[in-house]
């Protein structure tokens, strides 16, 4: 049975809800953020990405990780991409040519959409949107993030999905790459097609099964 390391308060959120589409078992790790305990080497701190038993797993110490047989694998997009793959049906590729396309998508989100993103998220995390500091990084990353909004945008133009004429692995992607910056409202109504694109993605049972868990995990 594969197994996800991870809470569903991480990027393991991705796996989760890829393997909701999929249809497939999993057994659940909850491994923790370290960051987020104050002594998580404690002998009575909970599983975190600092345990040794974790560690041994990923010697990075990130989530999410997963086991697959005798697999061991890391990076949440990465992740998405091979168990779509594995597990076949219309969220994969159908094609090589648009195999490549969901890396490319997958690839572009993590390289042109993701460090901005993550800035957000982190500046509501730590509690600073509302600080001029918080409110200076939010309004660098929505600057850095038009020109590559504008190219989706454009790409969805006469589409509802990014790749083919389906919901694929690509989409489950950049989605949950752009859900961390979903807090700045005005930067998705700008782009109308991305946003129309986006709703329609989170509205699909295995997402919303995924924040239903994901709601219940303490912040």
């Amino acid at each position: 049975m594969l197994t996800i390391y991870g809470v569903y308060r991480s990027r393991a959120a991705r796996v989760y809800w890829m393997a909701g589409e999929l249809g497939i078992p999993f057994k659940s790790v909850p491994v923790i953020q370290a960051r987020r305990l104050a002594n998580p080497l404690a002998p009575d701190a909970p599983l975190n990405t600092l345990s040794p038993e974790f560690v041994t797993v990923n010697p990075m110490g990130m989530i999410p990780s997963i086991k697959d047989g005798d697999l061991v694998m890391h990076e949440s997009l990465a992740i998405n991409l091979y168990l779509a793959r594995k597990h076949g049906g219309l969220l994969s590729g159908q094609t090589v040519e648009e195999d490549g396309f969901l890396t490319m998508w997958t690839i572009w989100a993590l390289a042109e959409l993701e460090p901005h993103t993550v800035k957000i998220v982190y500046i509501y995390d730590d509690g600073h949107e509302n600080t001029d500091t918080g409110k200076a990084t939010i309004d660098v990353a929505c600057r850095s993030m038009k020109r590559p909004l504008a190219v989706l945008e454009k790409h969805l133009t006469d589409k509802d999905w990014i790749v083919g004429d389906r919901f694929t692995a690509a989409d489950l992607n950049v989605a949950e790459v752009l859900r961390y910056g979903q807090t700045e409202q005005a930067l998705f109504e700008a782009h109308p097609k991305v946003n129309a694109w986006l709703k329609r993605c989170q509205s699909r049972p295995a997402y919303l099964a995924m924040q239903a868990t994901r709601s219940k995990e303490p912040v």
